[in-house]
């Protein structure tokens, strides 16, 4: 088994176990961070909308609303029966579902208005190839859209040493400027970049087996005073809380 294809077995396995407890998360629907997103993807009624990577379709259903035709594509086949579920009890239409690999699309060039991901590229071996696919199916003059964690230069290599811990399929966070130097490198043009920081409870976004690796982490952090992690956590009445840095970068060719 080649080293791709390990890395996938783990995303597969890691958010086959998280999707519904994925999906039930308050942080993947807050409402600030959500109204964000949706401006920068900047769906018209009648565009055709490609959600890369869609997770258990909380995005895909919000630009759903927005009046966009829809597909959401993801690699985990649970996480796809969990966005069908998603449509189902909010009863929205004209979306479509597919089972597929990011750097693999399986859609015609120029096929969507919008090409948009979130909380994805940390997970890839290979964000640029994921990027260029995105470009290749988007229209030109279309949109695409990535929105992700993005430490700091200074805390980068500390942030990804924590998610690792917490999450095996994680590979690295980029910078804001790694980021946007990937949008460059694949011919693309910022239009927007903004971002905003995510409030989360440890606790509810690990296994508890990796919990008292976890707390040893942050508690070395908070008692630190120096924010290694980059994530400005403290120790709240129901446990350790702490802020993603996210950055949405919004670009078009």
């Amino acid at each position: 088994m080649d080293s791709q294809t390990a890395h996938n077995h783990r995303i597969v396995e890691q958010f086959t176990r998280w999707a519904q407890p994925f999906s039930d998360l308050p942080i993947h629907a807050e409402q600030e961070a959500m109204a964000m997103t949706l401006e920068a993807c900047a769906v018209a009624p009648g565009m055709a909308v490609l959600d890369v990577a869609c997770g258990p379709g909380i995005v895909a259903c919000a630009l759903a609303g927005k009046g966009g035709h829809v597909t959401g594509i993801d690699l985990t086949p649970a996480m796809i029966e969990t966005a069908r579920a998603r449509q189902r009890q909010t009863g929205l239409t004209g979306m479509d579902w597919r089972v597929g690999n990011a750097t693999e699309l399986p859609f015609a060039e120029g096929a969507f208005d919008r090409v948009v991901t979130r909380y994805s590229f940390h997970h890839l071996q290979d964000p640029a190839a994921a990027l260029a696919e995105m470009k290749r199916v988007c229209r030109p003059g279309g949109r695409v859209v990535v929105i992700d964690a993005t430490p700091s230069p200074e805390t980068q290599a500390a942030y990804d040493h924590m998610e690792t811990v917490r999450d095996p399929s994680h590979t690295s966070a980029l910078t804001l400027d790694q980021l946007r130097g990937l949008g460059r490198d694949a011919g693309l043009r910022d239009v927007a970049v903004t971002g905003y920081r995510l409030e989360a409870l440890l606790a509810s976004l690990a296994d508890a087996d990796d919990m008292a690796a976890l707390n040893a982490l942050f508690d070395a952090d908070i008692e630190s005073g120096q924010d290694r992690i980059g994530v400005g956590a403290w120790r709240a009445a129901d446990g350790i809380r702490f802020h993603f840095p996210i950055s949405i970068v919004a670009w078009t060719h």
